[in-house]
């Protein structure tokens, strides 16, 4: 499905799918702003939470452009449900579009610098299956410089808590359309959820979380010299900060610059909203420290 035909949902930008959409740099108009152009990032990548609106996810792309204004910026949304409901080659193939927007003035990524901003499992879903599908295509990893995960990685295990979690995310995104309690919809999506994984281990496919965990840690697929910043809170209720730590060290055992910025009292993918100043400053601070 296009959306080359409709009003996209961000202003400024221009739909190349309904997930995909790429916004082009400010334009450099004095010798201060090409100083400042030569160590900004040349092009900033970010993944949206799952189910996360487009006026939501706009306000994170329009903070980037406050910090690197001439950088072209690709916003991707993530539907839980794709995410689920799809196969790896499948949420490739949903990530074309991604890969001809990076590559549309080269197909030469060494020569840009890019950022990657993922948000939530799902975002980070659709960012690995970006690595997939990079990989299909030109046979190496994805270029980038640096990683910043606000509030991901979690657990993939089938556990009463991951699935507590799992189910409240899910009915946050669809109670709208119930009338009956929260509660209810919490209890329909954490049943279809233990049916589902059932269904997948029975037939043997990974899930795509497990999968895209082990992508962001694989050289196949993720450059071990990009450098890392994870964006989490102790009072994060859909992931738990534990699973964020394990893969912190995880990462910095196979040798990745792995940095962490903690904020207190924050919930899920809430840090920029409550906390703007740390937020901003945390990833401007990775970005000199990568470059």
């Amino acid at each position: 499905m296009t959306m080359s035909s409709k009003s996209p949902p961000f202003p400024g930008f221009t739909s190349l799918s309904d997930q995909v959409f790429p916004r082009p740099g400010e334009a450099v108009e004095d010798d201060s702003q090409k100083k400042r152009q030569q160590s900004d990032p040349t092009i900033v990548l970010l993944y949206g939470w799952g189910d996360g609106l487009p006026k939501h996810v706009a306000k994170y792309a329009d903070g980037f452009r406050q910090l690197f204004p001439h950088a072209t910026q690709v916003v991707v949304l993530s539907p839980i449900s794709r995410a689920m409901f799809s196969d790896l080659q499948q949420r490739s193939d949903h990530m074309v579009p991604v890969i001809k927007a990076l590559t549309k003035k080269s197909t030469d990524l060494a020569a840009e610098r890019i950022l990657v901003h993922i948000m939530s499992n799902t975002g980070a879903v659709n960012y690995a299956a970006t690595l997939n599908s990079y990989q299909e295509v030109f046979g190496k990893p994805m270029p980038h410089q640096m990683l910043s995960l606000d509030s991901t990685p979690g657990s993939t295990d089938l556990t009463m808590s991951n699935i507590s979690r799992w189910s409240r995310a899910m009915a946050l995104g669809t109670a709208g359309f119930f009338p009956w309690p929260f509660a209810m919809t919490q209890s329909i999506w954490a049943m279809f959820l233990c049916v589902n994984s059932f269904y997948a281990w029975t037939i043997g496919r990974e899930s795509a979380g497990a999968w895209s965990i082990k992508a962001v840690n694989n050289a196949q697929y993720e450059l071990p010299e990009a450098s890392r910043l994870y964006m989490y809170s102790k009072e994060d209720d859909l992931i738990g900060w534990e699973d964020i730590e394990l893969h912190v060290a995880e990462s910095r055992q196979l040798g990745i610059k792995s940095d962490t910025e903690v904020f207190s009292g924050s919930g899920h993918v809430g840090h920029m909203r409550k906390f703007p100043k740390q937020y901003w400053s945390a990833i401007q601070r990775a970005w000199q420290k990568a470059m």
